[in-house]
């Protein structure tokens, strides 16, 4: 799951732990990378399942002089996100900044969405936000302080066409952001929802959109990192980003 060698554990924390899923490409990558050129010593656990591509986005981050430490795992996996969880806290104790990312989309009328099709956007887009923010979130309620952002969608607060099972996701990662938000202002706990409209990533390849129809994935992570920097009486409960052309 993780190279020892590259644990980074530290007693003083000088230098804030952010853990990225979905950090193998498009948004996720582009929020490592963004992270690691803006805050200097900034240590990163990324997670995506294909360990291939995370080892090259880690790559690219320590050139920057980032500490980062991949972790391959399914996070719609209740057992593997446990795993997963047990070996960032051993490479890096507490989390400081959380940003759930990790997510998928496919399209298809409601009347042919296949139920495997809905339950499997539910489990990539909600169910592993709920099952990463459960396991990290109590650390950050104990030390009263850090930050999780939830990577919802403009299909989060409005109905799209043939997006049954992704609206439903993302309304649903939308309403947890909100109740998470809720239940822990009070406690030195930052909560972001991010609803991204259309983002570069590799699954536009091919699709003939021009690319000035579509955001570059560094805008939203410059702005993720934006809203990190704030100080601490503030908080961004909300951001919606949009094609300057408007929605697709």
């Amino acid at each position: 799951m993780t190279n020892p060698r590259k644990s980074v554990k530290s007693a003083g924390r000088k230098y804030p732990t952010i853990l990225i899923t979905g950090a193998s490409q498009g948004i996720g990558a582009a929020l490592a990378k963004t992270f690691a050129k803006e805050l200097s010593g900034v240590r990163l656990a990324l997670v995506a399942r294909n360990a291939h591509k995370l080892q090259a986005v880690a790559r690219a981050c320590e050139k920057s002089g980032a500490k980062a430490v991949t972790f391959s795992c399914d996070v719609s996996d209740e057992a593997a996100v446990a795993k997963m969880a047990k070996a960032v806290k051993a490479a890096f104790g507490v989390v400081d900044v959380l940003i759930n990312n990790a997510g998928a989309f496919t399209m298809a009328p409601f009347a042919k969405t296949k139920v495997a099709e809905f339950d499997r956007m539910i489990a990539v887009n909600l169910r592993s936000a709920f099952l990463v923010t459960q396991a990290f979130l109590p650390a950050m309620v104990r030390q009263k302080r850090g930050d999780v952002f939830f990577m919802s969608s403009i299909a989060g607060l409005g109905a799209y066409p043939n997006a049954s099972a992704y609206g439903s996701a993302k309304f649903g990662v939308t309403g947890l952001a909100k109740v998470v938000r809720e239940e822990t202002k009070t406690k030195g706990v930052r909560v972001c929802c991010v609803h991204p409209g259309a983002t570069w990533s590799p699954s536009w390849s091919g699709s003939g959109v021009k690319p000035e129809r579509i955001m570059p994935a560094e805008d939203i992570a410059q702005a993720i990192v934006d809203i990190y920097r704030l100080g601490r009486n503030t908080v961004v409960e909300e951001i919606v980003l949009r094609p300057q052309l408007g929605d697709l």
